[in-house]
């Protein structure tokens, strides 16, 4: 009989201990590990920075029970600023299980200056500058599950409990809240939102309306996580964390002394009334005005870009050196840079013009385009003015420009799945410039060259913004417009007439060279004056879709009717008329949607053919002396 009690004895243990490390690895689900491609310039110092950095780190959560940690190591002239974070429902050893998974699997950036791993149960930052205020840096992530939910409703219940967890969790101290919501059959929706300690208020509501809106792509999945550099949520059917660890995000709807059940109702009423008005306002104001004005709206409330010193600059450039040159276009030469802190960046030179429409709209624009974040747009960290010298610094992107992958040195490298995130995230970044932001930002210049890919060959797009610095004396094209011939809606190359729908224009030429390999003003071999556009409507109205797909791709990489369906998208994007080329927020949707597109067929678009010859003085193409004609079809 003792026996038996011993040995149900260690099975209990044995079954504890199984299920604790099976909640350990449900913690330590990597979401997401990136690393600085500059290496700290004393290693020595640098590795006992970390070294310190992590042992305060445990110091912390063993003796001050803490879940979110600071520290700042200084040896010589080397600084590391560390941060690190768990969720609170976890327990100590939870917490410590995973600060030290983190620290072991981030030590595999080896001598990168910056370092960052987000797991399901924490964070872990280092870097060499300081970061603790920043919130959505990486442009957030998403990840959903792979199990749809069966509820009725379930989107609709789960989208209201991550917005009330949107609103409430920038209001409560310590930046964190968990909710359990039920929801039809008995089940029940687990939802936490979280930021870094060290953000404002503003700054957790920015990086969690975010993820908030990226979570709504996961919805009805039964589970969905949303991170960035300092926010996290995540929802699930499944329990993640006790039933008594929610917390009562009730008080943080009420507003003078309304239940929150009418603070919503009056809040959809108000808002509805509000948005009504601005969209009256809007139709009339582009009636009246064409395009609206970016600078009247909001500016003052605006973060100001960072002030680079112009010597600062040049050091990190090399006296912008052409050995640290990336490229040049039609607004200037671009340099790579490594400045101090050892932080790698695109250095954009202006080119001024004889105009001092730039010198007078530069520092308005500039805090403009520095407040855009989104995952699928460079990011602007600052600017430089000396004189009449007009410098913007962004984030560096290792992996150059799209059309190397699509016509460059690294041709047919990509696979299908990779082109269709590319042509995905090339749509959300442009659906956020025009629809999400608070000013809508025209680009202008939407091309494979202006499409830059991250470390994951994830697209982020690029100068956008730009075109609304141009003088009137200077543009990318002798017809006095800022954009590139073979990607340029007729109407704004030819008229001048300037809208939304000029950027999906260039987008769908843009899908077109994705999943052809061919350039949009490159002429078919074995045909004659066989552009891209023209040779792509003619095989779908003859139903040849397949015959456009670069051979490079695998055919059995992709499924026949999706890149069926992404074709007729592009081609309902280069319609003839602006006003039947879908909105950008409707192209993402048709990409997502998983049915096939029997309600729109496009119509014929408008042929413009081009005669392109570079001058002399250009090394870019967009810069182009240019004759149209416009071709009907035969």
């Amino acid at each position: 009989m003792v026996q038996l009690k011993v040995l149900a004895v260690i099975i209990l243990i044995w079954w504890s201990s199984s299920v604790e490390d099976a909640d350990a690895a449900a913690d330590t689900n990597l979401l997401n590990m990136g690393c600085s491609s500059y290496n700290a310039s004393n290693l020595r110092n640098f590795f006992a920075n970390l070294n310190g950095s992590f042992s305060h780190m445990r110091e912390e959560i063993v003796n001050g029970s803490k879940h979110f940690v600071t520290t700042e190591q200084a040896r010589g002239d080397v600084v590391t600023y560390a941060m690190f974070q768990c969720r609170n429902y976890q327990s100590k050893n939870d917490c410590l299980s995973c600060l030290n998974t983190a620290t072991t699997k981030i030590r595999n950036c080896s001598a990168g200056n910056g370092a960052r791993i987000i797991y399901d149960g924490c964070f872990l930052r280092y870097e060499s500058a300081r970061f603790y205020d920043q919130t959505a840096e990486l442009g957030s992530g998403v990840l959903c599950g792979n199990t749809t939910s069966s509820v009725t409703d379930f989107a609709v219940t789960g989208q209201q409990a991550l917005m009330d967890l949107q609103i409430a969790t920038p209001k409560i101290s310590g930046f964190y809240a968990a909710t359990k919501t039920e929801v039809a059959g008995g089940s029940a929706i687990y939802a936490i939102a979280q930021c870094v300690e060290t953000a404002t208020e503003a700054n957790c509501l920015t990086c969690l309306q975010i993820g908030y809106n990226n979570l709504q792509s996961c919805l009805p999945s039964a589970e969905g996580r949303a991170y960035d550099a300092g926010c996290f949520m995540r929802y699930s059917t499944t329990p993640f964390f006790a039933d008594n660890q929610t917390i009562d995000i009730t008080p943080f709807f009420k507003q003078g002394g309304s239940s929150k059940k009418w603070a919503i109702i009056i809040g959809g009423v108000v808002g509805g009334v509000v948005a009504l008005l601005a969209l009256f306002a809007w139709r009339w104001s582009r009636k009246s005005k064409g395009v609206p004005r970016g600078d009247i709206l909001g500016a003052t409330e605006l973060k100001g870009p960072v002030n680079y010193k112009y010597n600062d600059l040049k050091t990190a450039t090399k006296n912008f050196s052409t050995e640290y040159k990336l490229g040049e276009g039609g607004f200037g030469a671009v340099y790579k840079g490594t400045l101090k802190n050892g932080k790698v960046v695109a250095v954009k030179k202006l080119v001024m013009g004889k105009s001092s429409k730039m010198e007078d709209d530069f520092e308005g624009e500039v805090k403009l385009i520095s407040n855009v974040h989104h995952r699928n747009l460079v990011r602007l960290l600052g600017c430089c003015i000396k004189g009449r010298e007009r410098i913007l610094v962004y984030e560096y992107m290792a992996n150059s420009s799209l059309d190397k992958f699509i016509f460059g040195s690294r041709r047919g490298s990509l696979n299908w799945k990779q082109r269709y995130h590319i042509i995905l995230g090339t749509a959300r970044g442009l659906a956020y410039l025009h629809e999400e932001f608070h000013v809508s930002i025209i680009h202008r210049d939407i091309k494979t060259a202006n499409i830059l890919l991250d470390d994951d060959l994830q697209p982020k797009i690029a100068d956008f913004g730009l075109a609304r610095l141009l003088p009137g004396d200077r543009s990318h094209l002798s017809t006095k417009f800022a954009g590139t011939l073979g990607y340029t809606a007729p109407e704004y190359a030819m008229h001048g007439q300037l809208s939304e729908k000029a950027d999906t224009y260039s987008y769908g030429i843009v899908v077109l060279e994705i999943i052809s390999g061919q350039k949009s003003t490159d002429v078919k071999n074995d045909e004659v004056d066989e552009y891209l556009l023209r040779r792509s409507w003619k095989l779908h109205e003859r139903g040849l879709h397949l015959e456009l797909v670069d051979k490079a791709i695998d055919p059995n990489e992709y499924d026949v009717e999706e890149v069926k369906k992404i074709i007729e998208i592009a081609l309902l994007c280069t319609q003839a008329s602006a006003a039947t080329r879908p909105t950008m927020s409707e192209v993402v949707s048709l990409l997502k949607s998983k049915s096939l597109l029997e309600h729109l067929r496009p119509s014929m678009p408008v042929f413009v053919e081009t005669n392109i010859a570079p001058r002399e003085s250009d090394t870019s193409s967009s810069n182009a002396t240019t004759s149209i004609s416009v071709v009907s079809a035969r």
